[in-house]
């Protein structure tokens, strides 16, 4: 039998809400993860892509990426992992510096066996590129076969990959597609093939809820048709208050302290929604919050106004809503990178046309680079209800980059088990 953690999206080096704490947890649930399978001797990691919350991770990062990783190969157990969008580059990936140090596998298109069951992977693809995709995979001689991938897929209602395509064309027949991208855990079977997310290690968004954690997955030697068993776990991360409230004609700040303040919010994160009647309250509730010792206080006001406009409180990161945006329009990867080379604040402003330029001469003889989304496209120019919502819903969640948190997920309590 080979027992292995598929965990992902675990995003480090996103500081989320702009604080530096929030960067740290990031990389410590990483380490849990590493820390737990380490002391359950798992067979291996399986990382379904997104290490990195973007392409240009910090030294720190990095650094404390790799500190993580050496006790994993110490204790022999196989780090396995894909490219996720975030993270991916034009040319050599981070993932590939991991591998070059002995601490890392970049599984692909050969199979990388470990015990009885073959692993082979593939990073994450644009949707421009995948109409002519093939799906070829060397041959193996294991009893169970993994295609571990990154991306959204069918028949997910969040889907735009056809999981079914990818079976019928692939060379090798799986067992199991261990997936990333899509934050909330999630799990179903096509002609006998599991299709399950392992969710994310953190809350990249104000919309993820519930627990987060990881899958074990295990491939069985037994003769039924139930060889391969998934299980949650979940993590200790920092604790998010979420508080829904509905004000009633009269009702203000009073009524909103009293509820808030039934919580302990010491460095916590406060995700309060208010709805209802009564005057705007936001201000003051975020000053409450503060005065508790929560680590960040957001307040989002949905109650609309005379003009039928919602009043958006807290803006909570307009870079990450400006991204998410960005994705919407469809445009091609070379457009992509190069907006994301305009409005980056890692490189100084008077060198920003010299990055540009090198930039567009790098990618100038790659076609598929100036490809358009086509769907994407097709979605913004038939107004698709994601893009016809109002502003404030836009910033209201922290945009991961168009990753979805799948409200319907089939979120499983902590070491519970798929059934």
């Amino acid at each position: 039998m080979t027992r292995v953690i598929h965990t992902g999206d675990t995003h480090i080096g996103y500081q989320q809400y702009h604080q530096p704490e929030r960067r740290h947890d990031f990389l410590d649930a990483f380490g849990q993860v590493i820390d737990d399978a380490i002391d359950d001797e798992v067979d291996a990691v399986v990382h379904a892509g997104d290490l990195f919350h973007d392409r240009q991770p910090g030294l720190q990062d990095i650094l404390g990426t790799l500190s993580r990783l050496r006790p994993l190969a110490a204790a022999d157990i196989p780090f396995l992992a894909v490219v996720g969008n975030h993270e991916s580059k034009r040319d050599v990936q981070w993932l590939d510096l991991f591998e070059s140090l002995g601490l890392a596998v970049r599984i692909g298109r050969t199979p990388h066996v470990v015990g009885d069951t073959a692993f082979y992977g593939m990073d994450f693809v644009p949707r421009a590129q995948r109409a002519a995709l093939e799906y070829d995979f060397e041959p193996h001689t294991a009893e169970h076969a993994v295609l571990v991938t990154h991306g959204l897929f069918e028949p997910f209602e969040y889907g735009d990959w056809a999981t079914e395509q990818v079976l019928q064309e692939s060379t090798v027949s799986f067992d199991a597609m261990l997936l990333g991208d899509n934050h909330t855990p999630d799990r179903t079977e096509i002609d006998g093939t599991v299709v399950t997310y392992c969710g994310s290690t953190e809350r990249a968004s104000a919309s993820e809820t519930d627990e987060r954690g990881y899958n074990i997955v295990s491939f069985s030697e037994e003769s039924d048709s139930h060889q391969v068993h998934i299980s949650r776990r979940g993590l200790e991360t920092r604790e998010f208050v979420f508080i829904d409230l509905e004000l009633k004609s009269g009702e203000g700040i009073e009524r909103i302290t009293e509820r808030v303040g039934q919580h302990d919010l010491t460095d916590s994160v406060v995700v309060v929604t208010i709805d209802g009647e009564g005057d705007p309250v936001a201000p003051a509730v975020e000053s409450f919050i503060d005065e508790q010792g929560a680590l960040v206080a957001r307040v989002t006001d949905r109650r609309e106004r005379d003009d039928e406009e919602e009043i958006e409180a807290n803006f909570a990161d307009p870079d990450e809503a400006v991204r998410e945006r960005v994705r919407d329009l469809g445009l091609s990867v070379a457009a992509q990178g190069i907006d994301e080379t305009v409005r980056t604040n890692t490189i100084a402003d008077a060198n920003v046309a010299d990055e540009v330029q090198r930039r567009v001469q790098d990618l100038i003889d790659d076609a598929d680079a100036f490809a358009v989304d086509t769907d994407a496209q097709a979605k913004r120019e038939n107004g698709d209800a994601n893009d016809g919502a109002a502003v404030s819903e836009s910033t209201e969640e922290e945009a991961d980059d168009g990753e979805t948190a799948a409200d319907g997920g089939a979120e499983q309590s902590t070491m519970g088990e798929y059934q």
